[in-house]
Parts: C-alpha cells; structure tokens; sequence
C-alpha cells in the first residue's frame, strides 16, 4: 500500500482562468502558501474501483506525513490479529523500515536502516516480536556500550557482543572478482548514537502497537542508557599542537579546526583542482557537505545581490540520484551572502562547468541543475566529497614529504603526482598541514567569521544554526589571536592609574630585614 504528500493551493491562472492543477502554482515555492495533504492508496471498494483517500489540510509537509503514516497504519492493520510468528527483524526490515520511507527524508531513512542493519537485527532480530522485553533490549544497550571498551586479556565477547562486531565488520555490498571484503563501520560509537539507537526502537515498537502487531510498547519504562559525554568543541591546529602531531601521528581530538594560514594554504595548493570552488566556498561560507552537493544554480544570485540560497540537500544513496531532501532544519533554509571574491570563483567554476558541458554533448550532459557536479552534469554525494578532501590533505603531506625527507626535485613530484609545479612550491614553502575532516571547514568558518569580528546573530544565520547559544558553544572555536583580543579587553574594563617603569619599581622595592632594621633605628 503506497501513500504520498503534496502540496496544493485555490489560485487560478489568470490567463486561462482556471484552477492550478495540484502542485502548479507557482506560488507554491514560498513556505507559507497552500497547504499540504496527505494521499494513499486504499483496498478496493465493492464496486472494485481505485480508491485513494486524501487527508489535509496540514500546515507542515511533517504533519501531513504523520497523518499519512497513521492511516496507512490503519489500512492494513484493520482486522488483522496478532502474528506469534513474526521475528523482530523481519518486521524491522520488511515491515516498519518501508512504512516509514514515505514520512523520512533519504538521509533520514538511511540512517535508520543503518541503525537496524548494525544494532537491532543482530541485537534482537532473532527474538519473535510477540517475546520481546525490556531485559533483551537492555543487554543490548550493554554490549552497544562494550563495543567502545577494549576487552580483560584473556576475555572473550558475549554472543551478543560478537553478533554486533561481526556485522559492523564488514561491508554487507556484494563484492566484485578478486575484491578483498571493506570495512563498515570502526567509528567508536558516541553518547549521541546511543540515544539514537534507542529512539529508533522506542519508534518502531510504538508503530507496531499501533498497526496491532504489539499489544503493548515493551521498553516504553526503559532509559535509554546514560553516557558520559560533553558537546565537542574544535580545538585549533596551534604551532604546539602541530609538533606534537609529527612527533606522534596522533589527532589531540574528535573535531579539530585549521587556523587561517593553514586554510589559506589548503586553498592555495588546490587553485588548480577541478572542484576549487567548492572547497572555497565551504571555508568561508560554512555550508553543510549535503547542502553544497544539493546546491542549485537556480537558488544563487552571483550577479545581483550576491547571494545563494539553501533549499535542498543531497542524499549519499546512488539510488536517488533524481532526489533531493529539505534542508536539516527550518532554520537551514537561509540565504547566504557572498564576498567579492567567492562570487568571483564561482563565475570562473560556472564558465568552466560550461565548457564541460559543451564538451560532453546533449547526449551524454546529465542536466542536474547542481552548481557542482561530475564532468558529465550528475551529482556529487556527499561521502565524495568528503573522501576527495581527505586525498587532497594526504597530497600535501606526501609533496612535502617527498622534498624534504627524499629530496626528490620539484619537477619530479610534479610529473609523479600529476600536480602543477605552482602547488608544489606552495607546499615547499609552506607549513605542515594537520589533517581535518571536510565537516571541519564548516568550523573553521564560523571561527574565521569570528575574527572578522561578525556579529554572533550573522554567525548563526549564514550557519543555518536555530540558536544563537549553540553556535557559541559549539562552533566557535577560539583563535589565539580572539583569546588574545578577549584577555586584552576583560583588562581594559579595570581603570588603573599610570604605574612606574620596572626598573624604578623595582628601586623602591625595600625588603622586610630593612624595614626592620629602620624601625629598630627609630626605635632607638
């Protein structure tokens, strides 16, 4: 049974007269016209005949997918008795998974088909849905957590335990000829990802009380588990850091956040690479990796005001790739003003997306619509761009390997490394670059906002952040130099009157024995 969600409003066209078909107006792009509604495809009537009831209106496309989730619900439940048989993965999968995949953003859906592929199935996929109780589901939350801690010597892991390190082994993608097996999944898992986990379940079991698989929700009393764990802040790649990097290979923590110089050389190595344009705006800008993947050049203004709009993200999924989400939040839906010179470079990436355009032909040219894209016009996931990112870091560091530790002439690392002669010199003259994640440019440019001493409230918005107090916290990094400015005006608060040079302080420093010595004297 299939559903689906639109949005629709009463206008007419004013040439014809008549009513816009649903979903024509053009008016529908602005947030706050028509309204949505909910349609899906119920059993046939005695007459035999298609039936698909609508329900709406709705003001928010989330309250009509609700709306619809529930009557879906409805539908195929209605009369159904309790299936003793059913196993708990199955009814993840097949089941509760493809109900939801209407109500979820792609990413969304995603990440709960992870969540159910990597903890659940293997946690309680085996146990019939009917048997299922809060005992199983929180055993598993303790072999979650045991994932992140090295086992005793000499201990072997819980069944349990050994399910979920087997499959986040793995990749589950069937491999070609002569392909070793990848890895999956090595992150450690966080306090955030736990909490997750557990509101997937929570979800899942509650749908099936409510579609009458369940009679009742067996972990609707249980916590998730506790965790200690603080909101990461960025730490900045300061001279002692970097050292400590090199004599150890070690990152000093989970989100770490170039200072300018070493942006400015990141950038100024890659001038010559095809996507420059991306990275450039990522760094000064501060867009999400699905957001500038789903950027379309309908919603950019280079010429005028000098802006671009957030409206749609990208999914990572292959599968989708005529698909598009909403932005994370409300608040991610913004526009984004310009500087002179990204507007500048995206002008050049658009003039030469063109010619990659007009070298392709109509016939092979996917028009996307995407401001970055392949040579052949299709999308770029988002885990691209990351892994491209990575590369390209790892290529600064293996140049100036490759002159200072093996001599090797600029020539040669030009010829071998496919790079032009003006990036390697950069690298020759320049400082180490310590590894980030791509995500991390993001943090870089709200602290470079910082430093230009841009408003907190700016910050937030060109962010796509709802509070203001959480860009504070969390993504402002602060630079030596903003530390510095901090220290210098906390003093100026204090007035102070003017005080000796430290010689002359110094000469009327008279120490205890010769205070004593002069009282005595007077004494006498």
């Amino acid at each position: 049974m299939r559903g689906t969600t639109y949005k629709r409003c009463g206008c007419r066209n004013l040439e014809t007269g008549e009513k816009y078909p649903t979903g024509k107006c053009p008016k529908l792009v602005n947030r706050n016209h028509g309204a949505w509604w909910a349609r899906y495809d119920a059993p046939a009537g005695s007459s035999g005949r298609r039936r698909q009831p609508t329900v709406g209106p709705f003001k928010t496309r989330k309250a009509a997918q609700q709306a619809l989730m529930e009557e879906l619900g409805k539908s195929e439940i209605h009369g159904r008795q309790l299936d003793r048989n059913l196993k708990t993965g199955a009814y993840l999968e097949k089941i509760w998974l493809p109900a939801k995949k209407e109500s979820l953003s792609s990413s969304t859906f995603a990440d709960y088909a992870e969540i159910v592929q990597l903890y659940l199935v293997p946690g309680l996929g085996h146990l019939k849905l009917v048997d299922l109780r809060d005992k199983h589901v929180i055993d598993l939350y303790e072999a979650i957590l045991q994932i992140n801690r090295p086992l005793p010597e000499g201990d072997k892991p819980s069944e349990l335990l050994r399910r979920l390190l087997e499959v986040r082994a793995y990749s589950t993608r069937p491999l070609k000829v002569g392909e070793a097996p990848r890895r999956k999944q090595t992150k450690p898992i966080s306090p955030t990802r736990v909490k997750k986990i557990h509101a997937v379940l929570l979800s899942a079991l509650n749908w099936a009380v409510k579609s009458k698989r369940l009679r009742e929700n067996p972990i609707a009393h249980v916590e998730p588990p506790r965790v200690k764990g603080r909101r990461v802040k960025p730490l900045v790649w300061t001279a002692e850091r970097v050292e400590r990097w090199q004599e150890t290979g070690k990152v000093l923590g989970p989100v770490m956040v170039w200072t300018p110089a070493q942006t400015g050389a990141f950038l100024d190595f890659i001038a010559d690479e095809r996507l420059y344009a991306l990275f450039h705006l990522v760094a000064f800008r501060g867009l999400r990796r699905a957001e500038v993947a789903g950027l379309a050049w309908a919603d950019t203004d280079l010429q005028g005001a000098g802006t671009l709009t957030v409206r749609e993200t990208s999914p990572d999924s292959e599968t989708q790739a005529d698909e598009y989400d909403d932005t994370k939040s409300e608040a991610g839906e913004r526009t984004v003003a310009l500087d002179e010179a990204t507007i500048a470079v995206l002008l050049d990436w658009r003039t030469r997306q063109e010619r990659e355009r007009s070298v392709a032909g109509p016939e092979v040219w996917v028009d996307s619509g995407r401001v970055f894209t392949r040579e052949d016009g299709t999308r770029l996931r988002p885990q691209w761009i990351s892994t491209r990112f990575e590369d390209l870091i790892r290529k600064y560091g293996l140049v100036q390997h490759r002159h200072s530790e093996e001599g090797w002439s600029v020539d040669r690392i030009s010829r071998h490394h496919r790079t032009s002669v003006r990036a390697v010199q950069v690298v020759i003259g320049g400082e180490p670059l310590p590894p980030i994640r791509f995500h991390d440019l993001r943090h870089g440019a709200a602290t470079l906002a910082l430093l230009g001493n841009v408003n907190m409230k700016v910050i937030s918005e060109t962010l796509g952040h709802a509070r203001h107090s959480f860009t504070a916290d969390t993504y402002t990094s602060v630079l030596p130099e903003v530390s510095r400015a901090a220290a210098e005006a906390v003093a100026a608060v204090v007035p102070r009157r003017p005080q000796p040079e430290t010689p002359a302080a110094a000469a009327n420093v008279i120490s205890f024995a010769d205070r004593r010595n002069r009282r005595g004297k007077h004494a006498g």
